[in-house]
């Protein structure tokens, strides 16, 4: 049985954001709105799940935009 090392990876947030499909700073703003939280950081950048990042974002799809 193969377990999922690179779905529990952490990475970047330019490389989460080119994964899920959005700018750098709308991870930034999920962050900042709390509905992603780094899982830990290398330097003064922060590093994400990848599974948390597609969480936010299909919870991003579900949420109605405000004007």
């Amino acid at each position: 049985m193969l377990s999922a090392p690179a779905l529990s990876a952490l990475i970047p947030g330019a490389l989460a954001a080119e994964e899920a499909g959005v700018a750098p700073a709308t991870i930034r703003k999920w962050v900042q709105l709390g509905h992603l939280r780094a899982a830990g950081r290398a330097g003064r950048a922060q590093l994400f799940r990848l599974e948390d990042v597609f969480a936010a974002e299909r919870a991003a799809r579900r949420r109605p935009r405000t004007a």
